[in-house]
């Protein structure tokens, strides 16, 4: 059961992450070409698989740790919890829902202003360096968790890779329709879930539904995460 969870994990954070990236680099492209959204484009693409070649190879080797699923685990409670938490207030309208065409609109008018096609190289490039990277930890982080982890993450990442852009390709614009906010949720939802399972099994408690107590944490958090939607909204919390 693991192995398909790490790969719809890491596929929600994928494609989360690259229409954010989508959107910066097709900018790029229709307002200073495609040659240079291309070329930002690769030298990111270069620079964070080098990183999960390096980081995953590493963790990989470090599976057999004794506690390194507790470290694992806390790691991606943290980090799945700042993608939970953000995705917890807009749904309770505290903060706005991310708006894909707005940004759009906001890097072509930024990108009008200047001739310098070292600029868009560089905005092409660091917009999938950093959407990209925290894909990339969230795949080395699965890699040390057991064998097979690393292929399960890269698979997921890059089935989800390949599908936006296509579908930005075929749209031509800013991938408006796909449903980033709730994405978001689940990826953090998955997140804090396998990192509670991980530093749990990590500390030597060990479930009688092994890894079914996935499917249990993830209905808890689910249900934790609704509650405090609800309660972020209640006109007493503005």
């Amino acid at each position: 059961m693991t192995g398909p969870v790490l790969a719809g994990t890491t596929f929600a954070a994928s494609a989360v992450e690259c229409v954010e990236a989508a959107t910066i680099v097709l900018a790029v492209a229709l307002t200073r070409g495609l040659r240079v959204a291309l070329l930002g484009t690769l030298g990111a693409l270069l620079a964070l698989a080098l990183f999960i070649a390096a980081f995953g190879a590493l963790l990989v080797r470090a599976s057999a740790l004794h506690g390194i699923e507790t470290v694992v685990g806390l790691f991606l409670l943290y980090f799945g919890w700042k993608w939970l938490r953000k995705a917890i207030y807009r749904y309770a309208g505290r903060i706005p829902m991310r708006d894909e065409a707005a940004n759009f609109q906001r890097d072509n008018e930024r990108l009008r202003t200047t001739h310098d096609d070292r600029l868009g190289m560089a905005m092409a490039f660091q917009g999938v360096l950093l959407e990209g990277f925290e894909v990339a930890i969230i795949v080395v982080s699965f890699a040390a968790t057991s064998h097979g982890a690393l292929d399960w993450s890269i698979g997921g990442a890059a089935l989800a890779a390949v599908l936006v852009t296509l579908a930005a390709v075929v749209a031509h614009g800013p991938l408006t329709n796909v449903p980033e906010n709730a994405l978001k949720f689940i990826v953090g939802t998955m997140l804090v879930s396998l990192g509670l399972f991980w530093s749990a099994t990590g500390l030597g408690f060990v479930s009688p539904l092994g890894d079914g107590s996935i499917a249990v944490i993830i209905a808890a958090t689910l249900l934790v995460s609704y509650a405090s939607i609800v309660r972020l909204r209640a006109p007493s919390n503005r």
